[in-house]
């Protein structure tokens, strides 16, 4: 069952970013840095004893490599009993001047494991998928969505998680030269 929502969740993604590369020849993307913050909310359950899905917050940062289509990202999602801390590399495709589609992955670390996060309650590997759009100088939203595999304790199901798409409006951004 997992390998089947697996290839079928790559597949998908797979097609996105292929989708997003034609486009890419076209249009500029974003190449902007920022940090923000939002609502997090966990959307999969593990069906046992804590490990509900819950409703939070989260801080999110971008800090884009110069000349790679590829950025950096941290992620702290908050909520539950517990903090979700994510280290994540992603590749980003642009799909219209100041809009980007970026997938990767990366690790989420839980400050407290056997308590509940939106994303799981132990640490574990995350992929995201994502987009995000420079919507005017200064202001960006995104949303994503971030799967933990196998990041609950006593269950195999696992966590997904969505973000608000409203999220990031320029609270600290910055670029590289």
């Amino acid at each position: 069952m997992k390998l089947k929502a697996f290839t079928t969740a790559a597949l998908t993604i797979t097609s996105i970013i292929l989708s997003a590369g034609v486009a890419a020849a076209q249009t500029a993307g974003t190449n902007a840095n920022y940090i923000g913050a939002g609502v997090a909310a966990g959307v999969t359950s593990g069906g046992q004893g804590n490990d509900d899905a819950q409703f939070g917050g989260n801080v999110q940062g971008r800090f884009v490599i110069p000349n790679a289509p590829v950025s950096v990202r941290g992620a702290v999602l908050f909520g539950g009993d517990a903090t979700a801390i994510m280290p994540i590399v992603t590749y980003d495709a642009p799909i219209v001047k100041g809009t980007n589609v970026y997938f990767g992955g990366g690790y989420s670390f839980v400050t407290d494991e056997g308590n509940n996060t939106p994303l799981g309650n132990q640490n574990a590997p995350v992929v995201t998928l994502g987009v995000e759009s420079e919507v005017a100088n200064n202001i960006i939203v995104y949303g994503d969505t971030k799967w933990g595999i196998d990041a609950y304790k006593t269950s195999n199901a696992d966590p997904a998680f969505l973000t608000s798409e409203e999220k990031t409006l320029g609270l600290a951004r910055f670029r590289i030269i």
